[in-house]
């Protein structure tokens, strides 16, 4: 710091500011080194082309680049409106690569103060590197808050008055000026500093007594020269911010930039002073590039991090239903947890208050992400006693979520009506370890069964109707009928190129061609007794297994014996929970096979013309629906296919998004990786099996870990304990002590262990448990299952505790999913396909082999023929055992699995055999659950759900 030509010693600006820009230079350079996507941006605006806008733009564009930010310039007409600016000002806002946004002032004549008051206040206060925004400046203002940001010059000054030493709390400080720019912000600031502050303007009286009184002066008036020495009190600091033009002939220009004080006689008086130029000015681009930097940061930090703010539960000791506990907690409201786990506005889409869907959009946004951990929650094999595996996934969401602060999501399927109103109940989990709203999960949700549901039936009736025409029409009317002439041309449908390209066809004038092409064309020729395309519907309903349609007098006698199958058994779901993308969903849809030919060939829906109307009806179910559970951690419910019929896991889709959510940028520390739960429906036998061997060939994606639930009383009933009947009282066997009995079970569970460690993947054994459950009792389980082969076995009591009866469980995944795992698939794709059957059979269920139907055996020989042999094979079996036959628990051996039928899913990519009786469509027991169901009249409240 220079001395004056008088005594005070001079703040030179320029070192200060250097030293400010090569700090922030070195920050970004070290910021860039461990995160190679950190990059500031600082976007101004412009209005036209005033020249000393130009300048002051070129130099913060200098600026920005000797640090190393990125600089984007928009300059708009000078005569551009409020309106126009405000939208460009929008887009910075929503532009991501953008960390702050400066509007140049002034913007034209013709907008007014209230004109660029409307446009600083549309610049997120995030973005407003200016620090001009009334959130700023008015946090600014209150001594109970802190701005985001500071205006630049106010900044530069406090800046070049703690260079001097000088102590500003208790100092008498006099600002002259009260422009939103410099003079009220800095009186703010030296009043945050605790200085005793005098503003003084163009009509304070007895000024130069006032200045005369003054510790520390800061002058932004806008009066060249107007402050003499004689006013400042002796050793006095002086901030001079004043930019003033006086004649001077010595110069080029004619004119001389001054301060507000006359910088000769005031530096006699005063301690320090700010020349002019050389003090103030440098230190507004410098503090423009520090304000950059810190804006770049916290939005760096935001973007990453989950900021989830659990909802506390009311811990009852005895535990209320699962609808009272969930009609008792309010949830958050979607957007706000959109928010919370580092979604946009842009990409969710709310339905009503408590749910949402999500954009697609997002996983190009994070594409740059590495995934979280993804965790599979498979159980032991059912029983009618229930393992609790939705509310362990649940639990564990929540622990891990709302008390171990890691991005937690869990990923679940949709419920079906059928075993709602069933007998099985909801999936949204139970006890304290629910997701919410409870009733809204559990019945329409978004609505997406019901499109899966019109889709199928479309194609269905779209199946039958060209039947019906190609038998009641010669082949001449039939092509004229499918490719009309309108207005005296005929132009064959977009679809329809690719039918003929199918047959070998490659004319584009459907008038060329040949009468043997049309009726190629023309004609499908379905062999009605290959149809597997069923109608579906969302209720267990067994009459409707096998019908007869086509009994109306229009058919004219065209009958055929059909049957529907529930809705969640659909091909087109099991399309929506494998798809990878929109484009990917529409290729899919089409390729599905719903007969063979009289000539042996594959029927598509593609070839019937309906595959893009199926897209149409399905479009909006690609996006993963958005929920929370009851600590208002995230859930995502996504397609719902059952484990027992198709694959049994939910979509591709909705993980994906999530594991980016959950994901991690280079350079992250690994406590910031989140986790990803994904259900596998029914026992390990089944969704694991499936979730291993087609949903991850399909996603690529590879599991770090396996959860299997299991409770004691299910384990018991697999060692050979008394039926359970639903309505009668357990027996005591399940409710007492009995190791010898649970003993035996647990060879159900080290089967599943077993079944898992041959994918190559790690397991944790999640014991779920209940009231009557002893010490000893669990600690056998644990044991057991340490003994079996299984990296960790925990007891959970989440049912009772919610989120801290898991944390246990968390903590254990948290430690076993570190390192990799060494994934494989249990057989190849190019096996015929008896043999991958046969694999799934005996390495899963334990069988001695297959046993092929004649129509089984004629089926893979057509599947074979037609190129679909490459396929991976989806089981459809009862959940009830390893085996085909539900009475055969714990682990059955020596037995055959029959194989009745093969069924193929073209358009979802698997083959799926139908063992012993399993069926599709299942029915309701005497007593279902819709007994209970029904509304509180007064509030519209469902009542008796579980």
């Amino acid at each position: 710091m220079a001395t004056a030509a008088g005594s005070a010693q001079v703040i030179d600006g320029n070192a200060i500011a250097k030293s400010i820009r090569e700090g922030v230079a070195e920050r970004v350079k070290t910021l860039k080194a461990q995160y190679p996507r950190f990059q500031p941006q600082l976007a101004i605006i412009q209005a036209g082309v005033r020249p000393d806008s130009s300048v002051y733009v070129r130099m913060k564009a200098k600026a920005a680049e000797e640090v190393g930010m990125k600089f984007k310039h928009i300059t708009l007409p000078a005569e551009a409106s409020v309106e126009e600016v405000v939208a460009e000002v929008s887009k910075l806002n929503e532009d991501e690569s953008v960390s702050g946004i400066l509007v140049q002032l002034p913007l034209g004549d013709h907008v007014g103060a209230a004109g660029e008051r409307t446009v600083t206040e549309v610049v997120q206060p995030q973005k407003d590197v200016d620090g001009f925004h009334a959130y700023n400046i008015g946090h600014l203002s209150s001594r109970a808050c802190e701005p985001l940001f500071t205006p630049c010059t106010p900044t530069g000054v406090i800046r070049l008055l703690e260079s001097t030493g000088v102590t500003i709390a208790g100092a008498n400080a006099v600002v002259l000026g009260r422009s939103d720019i410099v003079g009220s912000p800095v009186a703010a600031m030296l009043r945050n500093r605790d200085a005793t502050v005098t503003q003084c303007h163009s009509r304070t009286k007895n000024l130069e007594a006032v200045i005369k009184n003054a510790d520390i002066l800061v002058s932004a008036i806008g009066k060249a020269q107007f402050v003499q020495g004689s006013w400042i009190k002796p050793g006095a600091v002086v901030i001079d911010v004043g930019t003033n033009y006086i004649p001077d002939a010595t110069k080029k220009t004619g004119q001389r930039l001054v301060g507000d004080v006359d910088y000769a006689s005031a530096s006699a008086v005063a301690s320090h002073i700010t020349p002019v130029p050389g003090g103030v000015g440098p230190m507004t681009v410098a503090m423009l590039m520090y304000n950059t930097l810190r804006a770049a940061e916290r939005q760096w930090e935001e973007a990453r991090s989950i900021k989830i703010k659990p909802l506390k539960l009311n811990i009852q000791e005895k535990v209320p239903s699962d609808i009272e506990i969930a009609m008792a907690q309010t949830p958050k409201p979607i957007t706000q947890l959109a928010y919370e786990i580092g979604l946009r506005p842009s990409e969710v889409e709310s339905y009503g208050m408590y749910k949402a869907k999500v954009e697609l959009s997002v996983l190009d946004r994070l594409a740059h992400r590495k995934d979280g951990k993804y965790i599979l929650v498979s159980g032991i094999t059912p029983t009618p006693l229930g393992e609790g595996k939705s509310t362990t996934t649940i639990g564990l969401a929540q622990a891990l979520g709302a008390h171990l602060g890691r991005p937690a999501f869990a990923n679940v399927r949709q419920p079906s009506q059928g075993p709602t109103f069933g007998i099985k109940g909801g999936a949204a989990g139970g006890g304290y370890s629910q997701v919410i709203p409870m009733d809204e999960f559990n019945l329409h949700l978004t609505g997406d069964i019901h499109a899966v549901t019109a889709a199928n039936n479309l194609l269905a009736a779209a199946l039958d109707a060209r039947m019906f025409h190609e038998a009641t029409q010669s082949d001449k009317a039939l092509y004229s009928r499918l490719v009309p002439a309108k207005k005296g041309k005929r132009v064959f449908a977009p679809l329809m190129f690719k039918r003929l390209k199918k047959l070998g066809i490659d004319k584009t004038n459907p008038d060329d061609l040949t009468p043997e092409e049309i009726t190629r064309f023309a004609r499908l020729d379905v062999d009605p007794a290959t149809i597997t395309w069923n109608r579906v519907l969302d209720v267990n309903d067994r009459f409707l297994r096998r019908i007869v349609v086509g009994k109306g007098a229009a058919e004219k006698g065209h009958e055929r014996e059909t049957g529907f199958d529930i809705a969640v058994a659909s091909e087109c779901m099991a399309v929506l929970a494998l798809t990878t993308g929109l484009a990917d969903m529409r290729e899919r849809l089409g390729n599905m096979v719903v007969a063979t030919s009289k000539q042996g060939d594959p029927i598509t829906a593609d070839d019937i013309g309906v595959g893009g109307a199926l897209a149409v009806l399905m479009k909006d179910t690609i996006k993963p629906n958005l929920m929370q559970t009851l600590e208002g951690t995230p859930v995502f419910v996504h397609a719902g296919p059952f484990a027992n019929i198709a694959h049994g896991n939910s979509s591709i889709i909705a993980d994906r998004v999530a594991l980016k959510l959950a994901g991690t940028e280079e350079g992250d520390s690994s406590d910031r990786v989140g986790y990803v739960l994904t259900e596998g429906g029914f026992g390990a036998d089944m969704g694991m099996e499936k979730f291993c061997n087609i949903k991850c060939r399909v996603s690529g994606l590879v599991p770090d870990a396996v959860i299997i639930v299991a409770t004691t009383r299910a384990l018991k009933m697999h060692g050979g304990g008394p039926e359970v009947t639903p309505g009668k009282a357990l027996h005591e066997t399940y409710t007492k002590e009995n190791l010898s009995t649970l003993e035996a079970g647990c060879k159900n569970l080290i089967k599943h262990i077993e079944n898992s460690r041959k994918f190559g993947l790690k397991v944790i054994v999640a014991i779920n448990q209940f009231s009557s459950d002893t010490p000893a009792e669990l600690e056998l389980v644990r044991t057991q299952s340490l003994a079996g082969g299984a990296d960790a076995a925990v007891v959970s009591n989440h049912w009772a505790e919610g989120g801290p009866g898991a944390l246990a469980l968390a903590k254990a995944v948290v430690a076993i999913c570190e390192g990799t795992t060494p994934f494989k698939f249990l057989y190849d794709l190019n096996i015929p396909i008896a043999d991958k059957i046969s694999a799934i059979c005996k390495e899963i269920y334990g069988a001695d082999g297959i046993e092929l139907s004649e129509t089984a055996a004629k089926q893979i020989e057509t599947y074979t023929r037609q190129g679909f042999s490459g396929l991976p094979i989806c089981m459809a079996k009862t959940q009830y055992s390893f085996s085909h036959d539900a009475k055969l628990r714990g682990v059955p051996t020596g037995f055959t699995v029959p194989i009745r039928e093969i069924r193929l899913s073209a358009g979802a990519g698997f083959l799926y055999p139908l063992l012993g009786d399993m069926q599709t469509m299942p029915g309701l027991g005497t007593r279902p659950g819709f007994w209970e169901v029904g509304l509180d009249p007064e509030t519209g409240r469902v009542v008796g759900l579980f």
